[in-house]
C-alpha cells in the first residue's frame, strides 16, 4: 500500500490554529488510513492509504480537519517517492547543520513570477551581507540559512500570509523519510 506524508501549514504557531497530534492522528485514521504517526507539533503525519492520488488525499484531509477540529490549514501530501526526490534533489548536500537547510515545498508549484521573486529577494539579502542561498528545483525551494532562519529576509518573504507552500528544516525532512521507511 502507498505510504505518504502530510505536511500541514500554519498550525500550532503563536497560539493559533491549535491542533493536538492525538486529534490529528484520529482524523487521518477516520479517513481509512493506517500506520498513522505524527512527528513534532508542527503538523507532520506519515500514513499508509489505499489511495495514491496525493491531491485527493490533501483535499480530504483539509476537509476532515476543518470538520472535526475546526481549523483550516493548507495540507500538502507527498508520496514516499516524492519525498525521496526532494531529498535527492538537494543542491546543498554538504550543509552539515540540518537546521540551516530548509525545504520549502509549494502546494501548486513555483511559477516564473515566484522564481523571479525568490531571486530578487535573495539578491536584496546578499546586498545587505546575507550569506543565505536558495535554489528552486521543481516545486521545492531549497533555502540555506547559515545565519539562522529568523534573520532570513527570504524566509520572511516566503512566510507571508496566503503563501501556498510549507517549510521544513532538513532534520525534519530526514526524520519523516526515516519514518516512511520504518
Amino acid at each position: 500500500m502507498p505510504t505518504h506524508v502530510a505536511l500541514l501549514r500554519g498550525i500550532n504557531v503563536g497560539g493559533r490554529n491549535k491542533v493536538t497530534m492525538a486529534d490529528l492522528r484520529q482524523v487521518v485514521t477516520s479517513l481509512g488510513c493506517t500506520d498513522v504517526a505524527t512527528y513534532i507539533q508542527s503538523g507532520n503525519v506519515v500514513f499508509t492509504s489505499p489511495k495514491a492520488d496525493t491531491a485527493e488525499l490533501a483535499a480530504a484531509l483539509e476537509h476532515a480537519i476543518a470538520e472535526n477540529i475546526g481549523v483550516r490549514p493548507r495540507v500538502l501530501v507527498l508520496s514516499r517517492a516524492e519525498l525521496a526526490q526532494v531529498i535527492a534533489d538537494n543542491p546543498f548536500p554538504d550543509e552539515s547543520d540540518p537546521k540551516c537547510l530548509h525545504a520549502v515545498i509549494s502546494i501548486v508549484g513555483f511559477g516564473p513570477d515566484e522564481v523571479r521573486s525568490v531571486a530578487n529577494s535573495l539578491q536584496r539579502a546578499r546586498q545587505r551581507g546575507s550569506r543565505e542561498e536558495a535554489h528552486v528545483v521543481g516545486r521545492t525551494l531549497y533555502l540555506r540559512t547559515p545565519d539562522g532562519l529568523a534573520r532570513s529576509e527570504l524566509a520572511a518573504h516566503l512566510a507571508r500570509p496566503g503563501a501556498k507552500s510549507t517549510a521544513r528544516n532538513w532534520a525534519t525532512v530526514s526524520k519523516l523519510m526515516a519514518l516512511l521507511d520504518a
